[in-house]
């Protein structure tokens, strides 16, 4: 006999939200389709494991990051309304619902994209990542199940971006080139598309994520992965010794555009310093390609600078009432799917340049020393005359 879920039924945050039934489950919690009477509106809640809640260097990097995340406002990245904590100690998290599938669960069932439905769909991506890079939160886990694709203001393949920061939440420690099965059968961070260095262990830029939206453009264009591995490790070491295949050898019955192969081989760079050097240029790399651009256009001035992760926004007024405790981090609609991810290191920033030497105060220092200088002549001079 299956064990009721206890959430199920259940009015939380005192009649705020009503929980229907569970869309999702995984090793870090579960998410629930949830009504919201008093703005007639059905949200999403994802409320985390006890086990996980009783760790407190989780629970904390769960709150920073929900933190964050409230403060991201692109139209491509999933909205968070509330987060806390519940009576009884557990952690949630209230998002917007989406209705559709994820675009593993569309290219499953609808074939590989033409390059005219798959593009665009990746520079929405990497319009809802700039903003994240920009704010210190590198996602670590972005995979097609990640990306969502519904409908929007009557725009199909309307993608939102799910799950930024939740790796960073679980990040176990495990030697370089590890993978952690967790007490609860999942794994975090998805190896068949890792970046080079994440594979590694070694600490994490916005370049990563560049690679990994790369991968997934990979996938989605050929229904194939770069590399073909039987287990995780497997996939590990191509990451970070091979050379993937062109999407055109992959992919022969099909018709790319002249430089797709290019923009995709750059962002796949084995070195992060060799892709590009946001999520911006990848996306106007990729809208050059649609276009039927005969070159790719050169970065962008002054727009790839991003904070170094951990640098997370201010917080601005409270989004939750005052008895509610902060807390949370995004969920994901859907199937939750195992995930691992390696701890990365804070990123090592160069130390402020002296700030220059102001022309007045030379002015000054050299006015002073005149007055110094003849101030001492005088003396002198009095001293000569009293003899």
């Amino acid at each position: 006999m299956t064990q009721q879920d206890p959430f199920i039924g259940r009015d939380i945050l005192n009649g705020q939200f009503q929980i229907l039934q569970k869309i999702g489950s995984g090793g870090m919690g579960s998410v629930y389709k949830a009504l919201q009477p008093a703005m007639n509106r059905m949200v999403a809640v994802k409320i985390l494991h006890p086990k996980l809640t009783n760790r407190k260097d989780l629970a904390s990097r769960f709150r920073r990051e929900a933190r964050a995340m409230s403060h991201l406002t692109h139209p491509n990245t999933v909205k968070v309304f509330l987060y806390g904590e519940l009576d009884d100690g557990s952690l949630y998290i209230v998002m917007e619902f989406l209705e559709g599938k994820n675009l593993n669960q569309t290219v499953r069932a609808e074939g590989p994209f033409a390059p005219e439905r798959a593009i665009p769909v990746l520079v929405q991506a990497c319009g809802a990542l700039e903003e994240a890079h920009r704010a210190g939160i590198i996602h670590r886990d972005l995979k097609p199940e990640n990306i969502f694709l519904c409908q929007q203001g009557g725009m199909k393949d309307y993608a939102k971006v799910l799950d930024f920061g939740l790796a960073k939440v679980t990040e176990k420690e495990m030697r370089p080139g590890s993978v952690i099965l967790t007490q609860e059968g999942m794994v975090f961070g998805t190896p068949e598309f890792m970046s080079p260095e994440q594979a590694q262990g070694k600490p994490l830029t916005p370049a990563s994520d560049i690679y990994s939206l790369a991968v997934i453009l990979y996938e989605v264009l050929t229904g194939k992965l770069p590399f073909e591995a039987k287990n995780a490790m497997d996939y590990i070491q191509l990451h970070v010794h091979a050379t993937p295949k062109p999407i055109q050898e992959r992919a022969p019955q099909k018709t790319f555009p002249p430089l797709l192969w290019k923009a995709i081989e750059k962002a796949m760079a084995k070195k992060p310093e060799d892709r590009y050097a946001s999520a911006l240029d990848f996306a106007e790399a990729l809208k050059a390609v649609l276009a039927g651009a005969t070159e790719l256009p050169p970065p962008s001035d002054g727009l790839s600078a991003v904070p170094a992760p951990g640098a997370l926004p201010t917080p601005a007024a409270p989004m939750q009432p005052t008895s509610v405790k902060t807390a949370a981090a995004s969920p994901s609609p859907g199937s939750v799917a195992p995930r691992s991810a390696k701890e990365d290191k804070p990123t090592t920033s160069l130390p402020p340049a002296p700030p220059a030497k102001s022309p007045l105060g030379l002015i000054i220092g050299v006015a002073v020393g005149c007055m110094i200088i003849g101030m001492v002549v005088a003396v002198l001079a009095m001293k000569a005359m009293g003899k």
